[in-house]
């Protein structure tokens, strides 16, 4: 399957440039995987950062823990 894609923002396209570079992979493989990616069609791509807000995970055990030391630091860095 072939696209074409116009009106790529140039801070797209430097993102992608450079991206494919560091990686010694090709502009379009570099593309395709962001594209891929972004539908959400890439294994471990999914985002589930919020699963535990709508409760399809829970917090780890520690998250009361975390909330008393977080209680514990001093006002100014609050």
């Amino acid at each position: 399957m072939q696209y074409t894609i116009r009106s790529i923002p140039s801070h797209v396209d430097t993102a992608l440039r450079q991206r494919a570079q560091k990686s010694g992979k090709s502009l379009n493989e570099v593309a395709l995987e962001a594209l891929a990616k972004g539908a959400g069609v890439i294994a471990g791509a999914t985002f589930n950062d919020l699963d535990w807000f709508i409760g399809s995970k829970s917090l780890d055990n520690n998250f009361e823990d975390d909330i008393d030391w977080l209680n514990r630091l001093p006002r100014e860095m609050k």
